[in-house]
């Protein structure tokens, strides 16, 4: 900082000596440390968003970045502005919030761009990627983490390159491309590794887990989440330890142990709560559902995807919401309420079509199919 205010006090004078009466320029010197105490103050605030992110406090950082952002203006501190939306967009991003966590990055990348801060850039552009991925925009969320692959290996910067493959292994997983998830995944668990990442090594090895259960290798699936859980457990990552919790729970409902299944989601939903994550806590009541369905609990299922549902669309996961009005549709068929389960297979199949989601469409074209039988209406299953 000291050095910043001599530089700016060196050009002042240098510039303006014997143009100025002596109070002009000590109203410059007053102006030019007031700056500097509102920089101090801006730094502060940012730095304490920093502390209440890292324990889950979203929405107070949120309060603190935005309160930092508006005095990185004042003082035309394009780098402080910078940092601060991009810290706004993980503040938004956290809270469920993508379009706007969308809008904060890219007012960020765009001034770390004109700056040329190619190390916040990777960072922004990764954020970016993210939150796309979020919304299931899984092509534009591929190119934002491979723009930041290419400059952090630029820059040399291990830690992005990990981060940026593990991204990319998470939408190659969405979009169904498993071995080069695992192929990404497992080039991002060397690094983190090699550079003692304890987090990246968590998540590679809980997204390894995750690719191995959807190709149905689930002991091996399994193994990757407990190791995961062990490390996010000694690093204390709340979020991380949810999310390993969840898919467990989902390895263990397809090997049909589904009360274990139920005990890990229900320690997760427990955590999503605490850290106010409403997509995992969407996720958690969902596989919760699932759970009691496969126990012909349906009353139970349904309770649980009911709520599962109005978060999702609260958050906008149409994917996610998709998912769970079928599974709403075939907890009533199996109670042989019909025309229900048909107006909840009529709402999946039509948000699948909407976003283009083509397995989604086959799935609800199918239940409405079962459905449609057992009401002896066989010309409608035929359509």
């Amino acid at each position: 900082m000291a050095s910043r205010f001599y530089a700016f006090m060196l050009v002042a004078l240098t510039g303006v000596l014997g143009m100025v009466s002596p109070p002009d320029l000590a109203l410059m010197v007053a102006q030019a440390q007031t700056t500097q105490d509102r920089k101090i103050e801006a730094d502060r605030l940012f730095n304490q968003g920093i502390q209440q992110f890292q324990i889950s406090q979203f929405e107070v950082a949120l309060q603190s970045w935005q309160q930092a952002l508006t005095i990185y203006r004042e003082i035309k501190d394009r780098l402080g502005e910078g940092q601060s939306l991009g810290s706004l967009g993980i503040a938004y991003f956290s809270l469920g919030q993508y379009d706007k966590a969308i809008e904060s990055q890219l007012q960020a990348l765009a001034i770390l761009q004109e700056i040329k801060d190619r190390r916040g850039e990777v960072s922004v552009l990764g954020n970016l990627g993210l939150a796309y991925s979020a919304l299931d925009k899984y092509d534009k969320a591929i190119k934002f983490q491979k723009q930041r692959l290419v400059i952090a290996r630029e820059i040399k910067d291990r830690r992005s390159e990990g981060q940026s493959l593990g991204s990319l292994g998470i939408a190659y997983f969405s979009l169904g491309q498993y071995d080069k998830a695992i192929e990404f995944q497992k080039q991002r668990l060397v690094i983190a590794r090699e550079i003692k990442d304890r987090r990246g090594e968590g998540n590679a090895l809980g997204n390894l887990g995750l690719a191995y259960d959807s190709l149905g290798k689930y002991d091996k699936a399994i193994d990757f989440q407990l190791q995961a859980l062990a490390i996010l457990l000694e690093i204390k990552d709340r979020r991380g330890e949810g999310n390993a919790l969840g898919n467990l729970g989902l390895a263990y409902s397809a090997l049909g142990k589904y009360d274990k299944a139920i005990e890990f989601q229900k320690q997760r939903l427990a955590i999503t709560r605490e850290i106010k994550d409403r997509r995992g806590e969407g996720n958690a009541l969902g596989n919760l559902g699932n759970a009691y369905d496969s126990l012909g609990k349906y009353d139970k299922a349904i309770e649980f995807h009911l709520q599962a549902l109005a978060i999702l669309r609260e958050i906008k996961d149409r994917n996610g919401e998709g998912s769970v009005l079928g599974n709403l549709g075939n907890a009533y068929d199996s109670l042989g309420k019909y025309d229900k389960a048909i107006n909840y297979h009529l709402q999946s199949l039509a948000i699948a079509r909407e976003i283009k989601d083509r397995l989604g469409e086959g799935k609800a074209l199918g239940n409405l199919a079962a459905t449609y039988e057992k009401l002896n209406r066989d010309h409608e299953a035929m359509i």
